[in-house]
């Protein structure tokens, strides 16, 4: 062979060469999502400490729960405009939630609306936190409403507000995914021991400001 057909034929060899190339551990890690996008559980697969995935997939459920969508529900900050909490999440008397929020979407008021609509306990308002301590927070029957974590489960992957945070309206933008797949990666975490993660675990990046309200 030539030395001009060697040269011509490096590139191809190269290709091959790259395609041969045994899987590292760097392969293995998840690909990151963009932001509107939420992995499933098996894309966390490939972790093979049942611990680590386990936390792995709490990280990802948190791009849910730190979306404005789910986070300005689970706040403890003042209600704008001005509205009192009242003693069971869901306003004073003559002004209660659904005084204002209905069942549905007010396309013309611009008011967001989805049934049952209301605030969660303070005891789990984690607006700005980090994902260990909502971690924390969900697990501890006396701040969850005495939830097991297989409710936790349905309340993720059922509820009908919660369901609101993919059909928001108004030009809202959606939380990441589906409820479906939040519901699964929440019974994944479940069931592959509810591991937290460590407080100085990276959190998702939050939503840009004009995103802060519903």
């Amino acid at each position: 062979m030539s030395l001009l057909s060697r040269v011509a034929a490096l590139p191809a060899a190269l290709l091959l060469a790259a395609c041969a190339t045994p899987p590292t551990q760097e392969s293995a890690k998840p690909r990151a999502p963009s932001r509107s996008e939420l992995r499933p559980p098996e894309a966390f697969d490939t972790i093979r400490d049942p611990a680590d995935r386990s936390r792995a997939l709490f990280l990802e459920s948190t791009r849910v729960m730190l979306h404005p969508r789910c986070a300005n529900c689970h706040m403890s900050v003042v209600h704008d405009p001005p509205v009192a909490r009242g003693p069971d999440d869901v306003g004073v008397p003559a002004l209660r939630c659904d005084s204002c929020h209905q069942d549905k979407n007010l396309a013309l008021a611009r008011v967001p609306g989805a049934p049952g609509w209301h605030l969660a306990p303070r005891s789990m308002a984690w607006f700005g936190r980090s994902p260990a301590a909502i971690c924390a927070q969900l697990k501890d029957p006396e701040k969850n409403g005495k939830r097991s974590l297989e409710a936790i489960v349905d309340h993720a992957a059922h509820d009908r507000l919660v369901a609101w945070a993919w059909d928001p309206g108004h030009e809202r933008a959606p939380a990441p995914g589906t409820q479906a797949r939040f519901g699964a990666l929440v019974d994944a975490w479940v069931k592959t021991g509810a591991a937290c993660p460590a407080e100085d675990a990276p959190t998702p990046t939050p939503a840009p400001a004009n995103e802060a309200h519903p």
